[in-house]
């Protein structure tokens, strides 16, 4: 059933799913693994995760940790995505004197490094230092995703701030 949701149906799903407070947090994770192993399924769920009004987006419990751990693939590019854009719409938003939005992506900013954070996948982390890469350098991976979305100067500088812990953790990793 899972895989062939579209986009705004895996978001309803998701949302439908957080809003049950007869799962354990097994159950949880077998859903939401489900959910997460389709492009749709992951995209809609990020969207509802990161922007809803969810407690556990905030502390994400151990079974959507390992939901997420599942489907290394479909979410590592995901999850930088969502921090780069987060972070530079924040930008963009206080440029216009929009702070409650401003405020809006600063929080799917922090809830989505608290995931990578947790989620402590090599996809994820590669994909950050080629995010790092591009972001700093106008070449790369990633390049053509950050002129696409027209980033300015100030915007890269901050995203590559944003994935740089992520970008380093690599490193480290891999010279131990």
């Amino acid at each position: 059933m899972t895989h062939n949701m579209t986009f705004e149906e895996s978001i309803a799903y998701t949302e439908a799913l957080l809003l049950r407070k007869d799962l354990k947090d097994s159950q949880l994770e077998s859903e939401i693994s489900a959910l997460v192993q389709s492009a749709n399924g992951a995209r809609g769920f990020f969207v509802c995760f990161l922007t809803g009004e969810w407690q556990l987006a905030d502390a994400p419990s151990m079974g959507i940790v390992r939901a997420l751990q599942s489907a290394p693939q479909a979410i590592a590019e995901l999850l930088v995505k969502n921090l780069v854009m987060s972070t530079a719409m924040a930008i963009t938003h206080r440029r216009s004197a929009q702070e409650e939005q401003a405020q809006g992506s600063d929080l799917v900013a922090r809830r989505t490094a608290l995931l990578i954070e947790k989620v402590d996948l090599s996809e994820v982390r590669q994909v950050a230092a080629q995010m790092y890469s591009s972001a700093t350098t106008d070449r790369g991976e990633y390049a053509a995703f950050l002129t696409k979305w027209g980033y300015d100067a100030e915007q890269k500088q901050a995203i590559a701030n944003a994935v740089e812990r992520f970008h380093l953790d690599s490193i480290e990793k891999i010279s131990i």
